[in-house]
């Protein structure tokens, strides 16, 4: 029977030291209840702490902290359907470089790679990760290669070899940035475990099925080794969604540990030079919905990533909590104090959309967004977020009045109701009302303000 929050709270030591992260040992036991918090978290838990509590405060899926910060996690989810109530750790973005590839594509590969920036709605994505892989005869190659990768990018990497010996050298010169060994199988695990224990690197355990899967993941946490990533070797798409979903119902809702673990999934590469990559982008999709942990693209293609990365935004994104921008005055382009003021709700995808045809106008502008809560106008408007009241007290907060001289503010064409309402809370001011599409703010501003 699982324990609730007031009753690990017991077991726990009372002090609110806030060394586990949470402000009270009762917000902690809290997490341990909804098994977001390991109990190792806890610098004082008491042996009898960790008796009683120990595997079953543990995360269904265990947390793989990845890079030189150990930033990048992945792992630690807690629900087979993001609409139950959020996914939280993105699959990671990792871009394959191979030890045979020529120096200048290397080099070009690498920095692409750095340079590669995605912005969207006010987040700025890049590539999370580097994988090298080891296809020639030199071992020195890809041990090099590795270095440079690490010492070049400081991001973490997937180090993958079928030669053990180069495997464990490589994992030795990238000692602290907490990457990824690939694969360990039942031959070569024994060897792997030591060289990722001793240089802090997360293990990938392959297997043909997850029968064998269990028994190698068993065995290394019996070896007090926990730190595991599933490489599961399946043929074809079905079959990999087939196991995947497996592996995380049995995680999620059995709290069967041995599948408790993130996926890993390498990409096929093109096989001719008219490939579209939509195979590679359909497994990705994928991997993305269904609980992968790190993606392994062969080669760095800038239209498929950007794709993807929006995809993985939206599927990661809380559907209880709307993706939002800060409340304030925001400048488009070099506004003046007499230039024209707009207002809208901070909706990220409202905002960028807002600020996007102001801009195509050709002229500059001020934003002004109060807080809504992240809705949209119509649902803030009809939730009591977005009204004439709401609006004149956030103007009066920032004192909108002393940063502009223009006394003009114009509002949705949706909500024009609440225009006598807000020159009422905002004394002197005009209310002028906007189309109702944001793609009819050009002709607006040209006919309305710039008078052609």
């Amino acid at each position: 029977m699982a324990l609730t929050g007031l009753q690990i709270q017991k077991l726990l030591p009372k002090t609110n030291c806030k060394e586990c992260g949470s402000n009270t040992c009762l917000a902690f036991a809290m997490k341990l209840a909804a098994k977001k918090a390991d109990l190792s978290e806890c610098p004082y838990a008491s042996e009898e702490a960790k008796q009683v509590l120990g595997a079953a405060s543990e995360p269904p899926v265990k947390l793989i902290e990845l890079g030189p910060d150990q930033s990048l996690k992945i792992g630690a989810e807690t629900v087979l359907y993001r609409h139950e109530k959020t996914f939280v750790h993105q699959t990671a973005f990792a871009v394959n470089i191979n030890d045979t590839d020529s120096h200048e594509e290397i080099e070009r590969t690498l920095h692409s790679i750095g340079e590669y920036v995605l912005e969207r709605v006010g987040e700025q994505i890049r590539i999370d990760m580097v994988s090298i892989t080891h296809k020639g005869n030199d071992a020195h190659a890809f041990v090099a290669l590795a270095k440079k990768a690490w010492e070049t990018l400081k991001r973490p990497l997937v180090l993958c070899s079928s030669d053990i010996q180069a495997l464990i050298e490589a994992a030795q010169v990238v000692k602290g940035s907490h990457s990824v060994l690939v694969s360990a199988s039942p031959e070569t695990g024994d060897q792997l475990l030591i060289a990722a224990r001793d240089n802090d690197h997360a293990l990938a355990v392959t297997a043909p099925d997850l029968n064998e899967l269990v028994q190698l993941t068993a065995k290394f946490k019996q070896d007090g080794f926990n730190h595991l990533i599933l490489d599961i070797d399946t043929l074809s798409l079905s079959e990999k969604f087939q196991a995947f979903s497996i592996a995380r119902r049995a995680a999620l809702k059995d709290n069967y540990k041995p599948l408790g673990y993130p996926f890993i999934t390498f990409l096929e590469a093109p096989t001719s030079p008219d490939d579209d990559l939509l195979d590679s982008t359909f497994s990705a999709v994928t991997d993305i919905c269904k609980y992968g942990g790190i993606c392994v693209f062969p080669l760095f293609d800038p239209a498929q990533l950007s794709a993807l990365m929006t995809i993985r935004m939206n599927i990661y994104t809380d559907p209880q909590k709307p993706i939002q921008v800060e409340p304030k005055l925001y400048a488009i382009g070099e506004p003046k104090p007499s230039s024209p003021v707009f207002v809208t709700t901070n909706f990220s995808l409202t905002y960028f959309i807002v600020s996007g045809e102001i801009e195509n106008s050709g002229i500059s502008a001020w934003l002004f967004v109060p807080e809504c809560e992240g809705m949209s106008v119509l649902t803030a408007w009809a939730a009591g977020k977005f009204s004439g009241a709401t609006i004149g007290k956030f103007a009066k907060e920032i004192g909108l009045d002393n940063l502009v001289t223009t006394r003009n503010i114009i509002i949705p064409g949706y909500v024009s109701q609440i225009s006598g309402e807000l020159e009422e809370n905002l004394p002197g001011w005009k209310v002028l009302v906007g189309p109702q599409d944001a793609s009819d703010l050009e002709s607006f501003i040209k006919a309305r303000l710039l008078g052609s």
